[in-house]
Parts: structure tokens; C-alpha cells; sequence
């Protein structure tokens, strides 16, 4: 079981025919993304706050709204 694992908070800008703009992610490490206690399924919603009083990022899942199934490429 994996319950900590260090990530990443990446920007990758990304170019449109009027300019620039900024696109965040925030990388979770597969072992603790495949780990069974993981709270989230691919493509389902999150709320993402961020609690003032304990400077900490909070992400949890939606209640109550449907996994968006994600387009395959190709």
C-alpha cells in the first residue's frame, strides 16, 4: 500500500491562434494513483479549494455527478 509519494506542480503553457495561455496540472505518482485506497477514478470531477487557516491545497470528488468518460485518441 502507497500512501505518500512526492509529485509535481507543473505549468504548461499552451499556445491558441490568439496567444498564450497558462494550463496547471498537478502530477499524481502512478504507484499512489493505482494504490486501491486511491479516491478518485479517471475523468471524475473534483473540487479543488484551498484552505486559508492550514495554507494546504484540499481536492475532493464531486458528489453526486457521473465519471466524464474521456475521448481516445486516434
Amino acid at each position: 500500500m502507497v500512501t505518500t509519494a512526492k509529485g509535481r506542480f507543473i505549468n504548461r503553457a499552451t499556445k491558441t491562434g490568439r496567444g498564450t495561455y497558462d494550463k496547471f496540472f498537478i502530477y499524481v505518482p502512478t504507484e499512489l494513483a493505482r494504490d486501491s485506497n486511491f479516491p478518485f477514478r479517471q475523468g471524475q470531477e473534483v473540487e479543488v479549494r484551498i484552505d486559508q487557516e492550514n495554507r494546504v491545497l484540499v481536492i475532493q470528488p464531486v458528489e453526486g455527478r457521473r465519471t466524464v468518460k474521456q475521448r481516445s485518441k486516434g
